[in-house]
Protein backbone atom coordinates (compact mmCIF):
# COMPACT_ATOMS: atom_id res chain seq x y z
CA UNK A 1 0.00 0.00 0.00
CA UNK A 2 1.31 3.21 -0.77
CA UNK A 3 2.17 5.64 1.66
CA UNK A 4 0.08 8.84 2.11
CA UNK A 5 1.74 12.01 2.10
CA UNK A 6 0.94 16.27 2.22
CA UNK A 7 -0.20 17.13 -1.56
CA UNK A 8 0.88 20.60 -1.28
CA UNK A 9 3.57 22.85 0.53
CA UNK A 10 0.81 25.13 2.14
CA UNK A 11 -0.99 22.05 3.42
CA UNK A 12 1.77 20.82 5.17
CA UNK A 13 2.63 24.10 6.83
CA UNK A 14 -1.34 24.23 7.86
CA UNK A 15 -0.90 20.92 9.69
CA UNK A 16 2.38 21.34 11.40
CA UNK A 17 1.38 25.08 12.54
CA UNK A 18 -2.30 23.85 13.64
CA UNK A 19 -0.13 20.71 15.62
CA UNK A 20 2.14 23.49 17.30
CA UNK A 21 -0.90 26.56 17.37
CA UNK A 22 -3.74 25.02 19.94
CA UNK A 23 -4.31 25.26 23.79
CA UNK A 24 -0.77 25.27 24.38
CA UNK A 25 -1.26 29.11 22.70
CA UNK A 26 -4.65 30.26 23.32
CA UNK A 27 -5.20 28.50 26.72
CA UNK A 28 -1.92 28.29 28.67
CA UNK A 29 0.31 30.76 26.96
CA UNK A 30 -1.44 33.87 28.42
CA UNK A 31 -2.02 32.98 31.76
CA UNK A 32 1.81 32.06 31.68
CA UNK A 33 2.78 35.16 30.75
CA UNK A 34 0.34 36.41 33.24
CA UNK A 35 1.86 34.50 36.23
CA UNK A 36 5.27 34.68 35.04
CA UNK A 37 6.25 38.92 34.60
CA UNK A 38 4.46 39.48 31.20
CA UNK A 39 7.04 40.94 28.54
CA UNK A 40 9.79 39.94 30.90
CA UNK A 41 8.53 36.17 30.05
CA UNK A 42 7.67 36.71 26.44
CA UNK A 43 11.16 38.07 25.66
CA UNK A 44 12.41 34.17 27.32
CA UNK A 45 10.02 32.34 25.36
CA UNK A 46 10.81 34.16 22.07
CA UNK A 47 14.57 33.75 22.94
CA UNK A 48 14.33 29.86 23.61
CA UNK A 49 11.85 28.85 20.44
CA UNK A 50 14.39 29.90 18.22
CA UNK A 51 17.63 29.58 19.77
CA UNK A 52 17.12 25.88 20.87
CA UNK A 53 13.51 24.68 20.47
CA UNK A 54 14.05 25.82 16.50
CA UNK A 55 16.56 23.47 16.33
CA UNK A 56 15.60 20.39 18.03
CA UNK A 57 12.06 20.69 15.79
CA UNK A 58 14.60 21.00 13.18
CA UNK A 59 16.28 17.38 14.42
CA UNK A 60 13.05 15.35 14.64
CA UNK A 61 11.91 16.82 10.98
CA UNK A 62 15.59 15.43 9.73
CA UNK A 63 14.79 12.00 11.43
CA UNK A 64 11.03 12.05 10.33
CA UNK A 65 11.75 12.55 6.62
CA UNK A 66 14.99 10.49 6.23
CA UNK A 67 13.01 7.65 8.08
CA UNK A 68 9.51 8.49 5.88
CA UNK A 69 7.87 6.07 8.23
CA UNK A 70 5.79 6.42 11.75
CA UNK A 71 7.17 7.37 15.08
CA UNK A 72 7.60 4.37 16.26
CA UNK A 73 10.08 2.31 13.71
CA UNK A 74 11.81 5.59 13.07
CA UNK A 75 14.99 5.15 15.56
CA UNK A 76 14.97 1.15 14.22
CA UNK A 77 14.66 2.15 10.54
CA UNK A 78 17.86 4.83 10.52
CA UNK A 79 19.79 2.83 13.36
CA UNK A 80 18.92 -1.08 12.53
CA UNK A 81 19.17 -3.69 15.42
CA UNK A 82 20.33 -1.00 18.14
CA UNK A 83 18.62 -0.47 21.22
CA UNK A 84 17.80 2.93 19.70
CA UNK A 85 14.41 1.43 18.66
CA UNK A 86 13.05 1.51 22.34
CA UNK A 87 13.01 5.00 21.77
CA UNK A 88 9.81 4.74 19.37
CA UNK A 89 7.95 3.21 22.45
CA UNK A 90 7.98 6.66 24.24
CA UNK A 91 7.24 8.26 20.61
CA UNK A 92 3.60 6.25 20.90
CA UNK A 93 3.19 5.84 24.42
CA UNK A 94 3.40 10.01 24.99
CA UNK A 95 1.11 11.25 22.63
CA UNK A 96 -1.67 8.18 23.07
CA UNK A 97 -1.61 10.03 27.04
CA UNK A 98 -1.37 13.57 25.89
CA UNK A 99 -4.37 13.22 23.46
CA UNK A 100 -6.48 11.81 26.73
CA UNK A 101 -6.38 14.27 29.25
CA UNK A 102 -6.41 16.81 26.29
CA UNK A 103 -9.41 15.57 25.41
CA UNK A 104 -10.58 16.68 28.26
CA UNK A 105 -9.77 20.15 27.94
CA UNK A 106 -11.47 19.87 24.57
CA UNK A 107 -14.63 19.04 25.83
CA UNK A 108 -14.29 22.02 28.24
CA UNK A 109 -14.18 24.40 25.05
CA UNK A 110 -17.35 22.27 23.88
CA UNK A 111 -19.32 23.39 26.42
CA UNK A 112 -18.53 27.20 26.64
CA UNK A 113 -18.72 27.19 23.08
CA UNK A 114 -22.10 26.02 23.80
CA UNK A 115 -22.70 28.13 26.62
CA UNK A 116 -21.71 31.44 24.78
CA UNK A 117 -23.71 30.53 21.98
CA UNK A 118 -26.77 30.16 24.26
CA UNK A 119 -25.66 34.36 25.36
CA UNK A 120 -24.72 32.74 29.14
CA UNK A 121 -21.95 35.53 29.18
CA UNK A 122 -24.07 38.36 28.76
CA UNK A 123 -25.71 41.32 30.90
CA UNK A 124 -24.78 41.75 34.23
CA UNK A 125 -26.43 38.86 36.40
CA UNK A 126 -22.97 37.79 36.66
CA UNK A 127 -20.20 37.82 39.03
CA UNK A 128 -16.55 37.08 38.96
CA UNK A 129 -17.36 34.59 41.81
CA UNK A 130 -20.75 32.78 40.09
CA UNK A 131 -18.92 31.98 37.07
CA UNK A 132 -15.91 30.65 38.85
CA UNK A 133 -18.68 28.25 40.77
CA UNK A 134 -20.19 27.78 36.96
CA UNK A 135 -16.73 25.99 36.26
CA UNK A 136 -16.19 24.14 39.31
CA UNK A 137 -19.78 22.98 39.12
CA UNK A 138 -19.04 21.93 35.69
CA UNK A 139 -15.69 20.28 35.87
CA UNK A 140 -17.08 18.66 39.00
CA UNK A 141 -19.96 17.19 37.79
CA UNK A 142 -19.65 13.30 35.91
CA UNK A 143 -22.55 13.27 33.24
CA UNK A 144 -21.59 16.68 31.10
CA UNK A 145 -18.11 16.20 30.95
CA UNK A 146 -18.01 13.18 30.05
CA UNK A 147 -20.10 13.37 27.00
CA UNK A 148 -17.65 16.36 25.80
CA UNK A 149 -14.85 14.75 25.92
CA UNK A 150 -16.51 12.12 23.62
CA UNK A 151 -17.61 14.60 20.98
CA UNK A 152 -14.56 16.54 21.42
CA UNK A 153 -12.40 13.32 20.85
CA UNK A 154 -14.99 12.00 18.35
CA UNK A 155 -14.66 15.02 15.94
CA UNK A 156 -10.63 14.56 16.58
CA UNK A 157 -11.14 10.90 14.80
CA UNK A 158 -13.59 11.76 12.48
CA UNK A 159 -10.70 14.34 10.75
CA UNK A 160 -7.89 11.52 11.27
CA UNK A 161 -9.84 9.01 9.35
CA UNK A 162 -9.97 11.25 6.29
CA UNK A 163 -6.72 10.58 5.94
CA UNK A 164 -3.30 12.66 5.61
CA UNK A 165 -4.42 14.61 2.49
CA UNK A 166 -8.54 14.29 2.52
CA UNK A 167 -9.00 14.37 6.95
CA UNK A 168 -5.50 15.96 8.28
CA UNK A 169 -4.26 18.61 5.25
CA UNK A 170 -8.13 19.83 4.44
CA UNK A 171 -8.73 20.54 8.22
CA UNK A 172 -5.40 22.75 8.66
CA UNK A 173 -6.20 24.35 5.18
CA UNK A 174 -9.47 26.01 6.40
CA UNK A 175 -9.10 25.72 10.42
CA UNK A 176 -5.82 27.83 10.28
CA UNK A 177 -6.52 30.66 8.44
CA UNK A 178 -10.24 30.49 10.18
CA UNK A 179 -8.54 30.55 13.78
CA UNK A 180 -5.91 33.22 13.24
CA UNK A 181 -8.78 35.59 11.47
CA UNK A 182 -10.84 35.00 14.74
CA UNK A 183 -8.16 35.73 16.94
CA UNK A 184 -7.26 39.07 15.47
CA UNK A 185 -10.67 40.04 15.43
CA UNK A 186 -10.80 39.91 18.98
CA UNK A 187 -7.71 41.17 19.45
CA UNK A 188 -8.34 44.34 17.68
CA UNK A 189 -12.03 44.67 20.03
CA UNK A 190 -9.41 43.82 22.96
CA UNK A 191 -6.87 46.53 22.37
CA UNK A 192 -9.63 49.03 21.44
CA UNK A 193 -11.20 48.37 25.01
CA UNK A 194 -10.78 51.93 27.69
CA UNK A 195 -7.58 51.58 29.74
CA UNK A 196 -6.20 48.35 27.10
CA UNK A 197 -2.93 50.35 26.99
CA UNK A 198 -1.99 48.88 30.54
CA UNK A 199 -2.60 45.24 29.30
CA UNK A 200 -0.33 45.92 26.46
CA UNK A 201 2.48 47.79 28.10
CA UNK A 202 2.24 44.32 30.66
CA UNK A 203 2.99 42.42 27.27
CA UNK A 204 5.73 44.58 25.67
CA UNK A 205 7.49 46.81 28.23
CA UNK A 206 9.31 44.40 30.17
CA UNK A 207 10.77 44.54 33.67
CA UNK A 208 13.79 41.90 33.41
CA UNK A 209 14.08 42.39 37.40
CA UNK A 210 10.80 39.94 37.23
CA UNK A 211 13.28 37.08 35.60
CA UNK A 212 14.70 34.33 37.61
CA UNK A 213 15.24 30.27 37.49
CA UNK A 214 11.59 29.32 37.93
CA UNK A 215 10.40 32.04 35.45
CA UNK A 216 13.25 30.84 33.04
CA UNK A 217 11.99 27.24 33.55
CA UNK A 218 8.80 28.28 32.99
CA UNK A 219 9.53 29.52 29.73
CA UNK A 220 11.98 27.08 28.17
CA UNK A 221 8.64 24.54 29.38
CA UNK A 222 6.14 26.77 27.16
CA UNK A 223 8.21 26.71 24.62
CA UNK A 224 8.81 23.11 24.55
CA UNK A 225 5.42 22.07 24.74
CA UNK A 226 3.90 25.18 22.27
CA UNK A 227 5.89 23.97 19.61
CA UNK A 228 5.06 20.37 20.28
CA UNK A 229 8.85 18.89 20.07
CA UNK A 230 9.80 15.46 21.89
CA UNK A 231 6.61 13.07 21.62
CA UNK A 232 6.59 12.11 17.90
CA UNK A 233 4.31 14.20 16.22
CA UNK A 234 6.60 16.60 14.27
CA UNK A 235 8.24 13.41 13.24
CA UNK A 236 5.18 11.79 11.67
CA UNK A 237 4.36 14.63 10.15
CA UNK A 238 7.61 15.66 8.36
CA UNK A 239 7.51 11.80 7.28
CA UNK A 240 4.70 12.76 5.13
CA UNK A 241 6.70 16.15 3.30
CA UNK A 242 7.99 15.84 0.14
CA UNK A 243 12.22 15.29 0.18
CA UNK A 244 11.63 18.73 -2.41
CA UNK A 245 10.51 20.79 0.65
CA UNK A 246 13.23 22.69 2.89
CA UNK A 247 13.12 21.94 6.05
CA UNK A 248 14.22 24.84 7.53
CA UNK A 249 11.66 27.27 5.81
CA UNK A 250 8.97 24.43 7.34
CA UNK A 251 10.12 24.40 10.42
CA UNK A 252 10.83 28.18 11.01
CA UNK A 253 7.21 29.05 9.47
CA UNK A 254 5.74 26.68 12.15
CA UNK A 255 7.81 28.25 15.30
CA UNK A 256 7.09 32.04 13.59
CA UNK A 257 2.74 30.76 13.33
CA UNK A 258 3.76 29.43 16.95
CA UNK A 259 4.82 32.60 18.31
CA UNK A 260 3.21 35.26 16.17
CA UNK A 261 -0.41 33.21 17.64
CA UNK A 262 0.49 33.43 20.91
CA UNK A 263 1.28 36.83 21.28
CA UNK A 264 -2.02 37.66 19.31
CA UNK A 265 -3.65 35.33 21.56
CA UNK A 266 -2.58 37.26 24.99
CA UNK A 267 -3.43 41.08 22.94
CA UNK A 268 -6.89 39.40 22.56
CA UNK A 269 -6.63 38.53 26.24
CA UNK A 270 -4.19 40.60 28.26
CA UNK A 271 -5.84 44.15 27.29
CA UNK A 272 -9.24 43.04 27.90
CA UNK A 273 -8.20 41.98 31.56
CA UNK A 274 -6.27 45.48 32.53
CA UNK A 275 -9.23 46.92 30.81
CA UNK A 276 -11.83 45.83 33.35
CA UNK A 277 -9.46 46.38 36.23
CA UNK A 278 -8.69 42.38 36.68
CA UNK A 279 -5.25 40.87 37.60
CA UNK A 280 -3.57 38.63 35.04
CA UNK A 281 -2.23 36.40 37.66
CA UNK A 282 -5.38 34.31 37.37
CA UNK A 283 -3.92 31.11 36.73
CA UNK A 284 -5.56 28.38 34.48
CA UNK A 285 -8.87 29.69 35.80
CA UNK A 286 -8.30 32.85 33.12
CA UNK A 287 -9.84 31.61 29.81
CA UNK A 288 -13.16 29.59 31.58
CA UNK A 289 -13.67 31.84 35.03
CA UNK A 290 -12.08 35.36 34.59
CA UNK A 291 -12.90 36.00 30.46
CA UNK A 292 -16.30 35.32 31.05
CA UNK A 293 -16.69 37.27 33.32
CA UNK A 294 -15.34 40.49 30.86
CA UNK A 295 -17.68 39.16 28.29
CA UNK A 296 -20.82 39.67 29.79
CA UNK A 297 -19.38 43.30 31.18
CA UNK A 298 -18.39 44.05 27.42
CA UNK A 299 -20.18 45.82 24.80
CA UNK A 300 -21.00 43.43 22.50
CA UNK A 301 -19.50 40.61 24.79
CA UNK A 302 -22.38 37.93 23.72
CA UNK A 303 -20.67 38.24 19.92
CA UNK A 304 -17.07 38.24 21.33
CA UNK A 305 -17.41 35.14 23.55
CA UNK A 306 -18.86 33.38 20.83
CA UNK A 307 -15.87 34.21 18.77
CA UNK A 308 -13.35 33.29 21.49
CA UNK A 309 -14.77 30.08 22.42
CA UNK A 310 -15.12 29.33 18.73
CA UNK A 311 -11.37 29.81 18.44
CA UNK A 312 -10.68 27.92 21.37
CA UNK A 313 -12.40 24.78 20.17
CA UNK A 314 -10.57 25.07 16.83
CA UNK A 315 -7.52 25.46 18.46
CA UNK A 316 -8.14 22.48 20.36
CA UNK A 317 -9.07 20.28 17.87
CA UNK A 318 -5.84 21.35 15.29
CA UNK A 319 -3.45 20.27 18.18
CA UNK A 320 -5.42 17.00 18.81
CA UNK A 321 -5.72 15.94 15.21
CA UNK A 322 -1.93 15.63 15.04
CA UNK A 323 -1.39 13.99 18.57
CA UNK A 324 -4.34 11.78 17.48
CA UNK A 325 -2.46 10.68 14.04
CA UNK A 326 0.63 9.21 16.52
CA UNK A 327 -0.82 6.26 17.34
CA UNK A 328 -3.18 5.95 13.97
CA UNK A 329 0.15 6.13 11.86
CA UNK A 330 1.66 3.34 14.25
CA UNK A 331 -1.64 0.66 13.80
CA UNK A 332 -1.39 1.53 10.28
CA UNK A 333 1.98 0.68 9.47
CA UNK A 334 3.29 -1.53 11.92
CA UNK A 335 0.12 -3.73 12.61
CA UNK A 336 -1.66 -3.19 8.73
CA UNK A 337 -4.78 -2.14 10.52
CA UNK A 338 -7.16 -0.10 8.27
CA UNK A 339 -6.72 3.92 9.21
CA UNK A 340 -10.64 3.28 10.18
CA UNK A 341 -9.79 0.90 12.44
CA UNK A 342 -6.77 2.44 13.87
CA UNK A 343 -8.86 5.15 14.41
CA UNK A 344 -10.91 3.54 16.60
CA UNK A 345 -8.79 1.58 18.60
CA UNK A 346 -6.88 5.18 19.53
CA UNK A 347 -10.29 6.41 20.15
CA UNK A 348 -11.18 3.68 22.63
CA UNK A 349 -7.76 3.84 24.83
CA UNK A 350 -7.92 7.37 25.19
CA UNK A 351 -11.16 7.67 26.03
CA UNK A 352 -11.37 5.23 28.51
CA UNK A 353 -8.10 7.28 30.46
CA UNK A 354 -9.70 10.35 29.07
CA UNK A 355 -12.42 9.28 31.29
CA UNK A 356 -10.50 8.53 34.23
CA UNK A 357 -9.29 11.86 33.85
CA UNK A 358 -12.30 13.78 34.00
CA UNK A 359 -13.43 11.84 37.16
CA UNK A 360 -10.78 13.53 38.91
CA UNK A 361 -12.22 16.50 39.46
CA UNK A 362 -15.57 15.10 40.80
CA UNK A 363 -16.09 11.66 42.06
CA UNK A 364 -12.19 10.22 41.94
CA UNK A 365 -10.64 13.84 43.16
CA UNK A 366 -9.55 12.39 46.18
CA UNK A 367 -7.13 9.61 44.35
CA UNK A 368 -4.23 10.89 44.32
CA UNK A 369 -0.50 9.60 42.39
CA UNK A 370 2.29 10.88 44.00
CA UNK A 371 0.36 14.08 45.08
CA UNK A 372 -1.73 14.89 41.90
CA UNK A 373 -4.84 14.16 40.38
CA UNK A 374 -4.77 11.67 37.91
CA UNK A 375 -5.55 14.86 35.38
CA UNK A 376 -2.37 16.43 37.24
CA UNK A 377 -0.32 13.43 37.48
CA UNK A 378 -0.68 12.41 33.72
CA UNK A 379 -0.10 16.35 32.25
CA UNK A 380 3.16 16.69 34.91
CA UNK A 381 4.16 13.64 33.84
CA UNK A 382 4.43 14.10 29.91
CA UNK A 383 5.09 17.63 30.09
CA UNK A 384 7.65 17.51 32.73
CA UNK A 385 9.09 14.35 31.71
CA UNK A 386 7.75 12.45 28.90
CA UNK A 387 8.18 15.07 26.08
CA UNK A 388 11.73 16.13 27.67
CA UNK A 389 13.14 12.44 27.12
CA UNK A 390 11.55 12.46 23.79
CA UNK A 391 13.37 16.11 22.94
CA UNK A 392 16.17 14.32 24.67
CA UNK A 393 16.70 11.57 23.15
CA UNK A 394 15.54 13.40 19.57
CA UNK A 395 18.84 16.05 20.24
CA UNK A 396 21.43 12.59 21.13
CA UNK A 397 19.62 10.48 18.04
CA UNK A 398 20.56 12.74 15.81
CA UNK A 399 23.36 14.73 16.83
CA UNK A 400 25.34 11.51 17.59
CA UNK A 401 24.11 8.31 16.73
CA UNK A 402 23.52 9.19 12.96
CA UNK A 403 26.20 10.24 10.56
CA UNK A 404 26.70 13.75 9.71
CA UNK A 405 26.43 13.46 6.36
CA UNK A 406 22.73 12.03 6.76
CA UNK A 407 22.15 15.04 8.54
CA UNK A 408 23.58 17.09 6.44
CA UNK A 409 21.90 15.68 3.35
CA UNK A 410 18.85 15.67 4.73
CA UNK A 411 18.88 19.05 5.56
CA UNK A 412 20.48 20.48 2.67
CA UNK A 413 17.98 18.47 0.08
CA UNK A 414 21.62 16.71 -0.94
CA UNK A 415 23.83 20.22 -0.89
CA UNK A 416 20.89 21.79 -3.40
CA UNK A 417 19.97 24.48 -0.76
CA UNK A 418 23.02 26.42 -0.47
CA UNK A 419 21.50 28.82 2.29
CA UNK A 420 20.95 25.51 4.07
CA UNK A 421 24.14 24.47 3.56
CA UNK A 422 25.68 28.16 5.24
CA UNK A 423 22.76 27.15 8.50
CA UNK A 424 24.26 23.47 9.24
CA UNK A 425 27.09 23.71 10.94
CA UNK A 426 25.83 26.35 13.93
CA UNK A 427 22.24 23.67 13.88
CA UNK A 428 24.45 20.33 13.96
CA UNK A 429 26.49 22.42 17.06
CA UNK A 430 23.21 23.46 18.66
CA UNK A 431 21.82 19.76 18.26
CA UNK A 432 24.88 18.30 19.54
CA UNK A 433 26.31 19.89 22.11
CA UNK A 434 24.03 23.20 23.37
CA UNK A 435 20.61 21.30 23.10
CA UNK A 436 21.72 17.96 25.33
CA UNK A 437 22.26 19.84 28.12
CA UNK A 438 19.34 22.39 28.08
CA UNK A 439 16.93 19.87 27.85
CA UNK A 440 19.18 17.60 30.35
CA UNK A 441 18.12 20.12 32.83
CA UNK A 442 14.47 20.60 32.22
CA UNK A 443 14.07 16.87 32.47
CA UNK A 444 16.57 17.10 36.16
CA UNK A 445 14.44 19.77 37.40
CA UNK A 446 10.51 18.16 36.19
CA UNK A 447 11.64 15.03 37.60
CA UNK A 448 12.71 17.21 41.19
CA UNK A 449 9.48 19.00 41.04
Amino acid sequence: MKRENFSSRFGALMAMAGSAVGLGNLWRFPYMVGTNGGAAFICLYVLFVFLLCLPILCAEMIAGRRSQTNAFRTFDRLAPGTPWKWGGVLMVLTPMIVVSYYSVIGGWSVEYFMKSMMFDFTGNVHTRETLGGMFGDYISSVWRPLAEHTVFLGITAFVVVGGVKNGIEKFGKVMMPLLFLIVVAIAVRSVTLPGAGEGLAYLFRPDFSMIDGPVCAAALGQAFFSLSVGFGIMMTYSSYISRKENIAVSSMYTAIADFVFAIIASCAIMPAVFSFGLSPQAGPGLVFETLPFIFSQMPMGGLIAILFFLALLVAALTSSVSIFEVGVAYLVEERHLSRKVSAIIVYAVTWIVGIICSLSFGPLSGFHILGNTVFDFLDRLSADVLMTTGALLIVLFVGWKMKREDVEDEFTNGGSLPLNKGLFRPLYFVVRYLAPVAVLIILVSGVVS
